[in-house]
């Protein structure tokens, strides 16, 4: 008995000392408009990866895209658009 209540006990305090999920960050912010005009009211979603993604969302129901300003590009996973450089021997 005492060692099953020690190794839930053990259980539990590893649940509690994992990481918590870090929220996901995306380049890209619908702008839904409700009502229109004044106190219509508004809301907005940044989960988009891709400007198309927004766009196909709003479409239809109205508000806009743009960058999310609070987004940061994760350092280190860039592409060279730079072409090798080719030596002639």
């Amino acid at each position: 008995m005492r060692l099953s209540l020690f190794t839930l006990g053990v259980f539990a305090a590893v649940v509690c000392f994992e990481k918590p999920a870090a929220a996901q960050a995306y380049p890209w912010c619908a702008y839904y408009d409700f009502g229109g005009g004044m106190g219509g009211g508004g809301a907005e979603n940044c989960g988009w990866a891709t400007i198309e993604q927004c766009m196909a969302t709003v479409s239809g129901i109205g508000g806009s895209c743009g960058p999310n300003p609070m987004y940061q590009r994760s350092p280190g996973l860039y592409l060279s658009t730079k072409h090798p450089r080719r030596h002639s021997y």
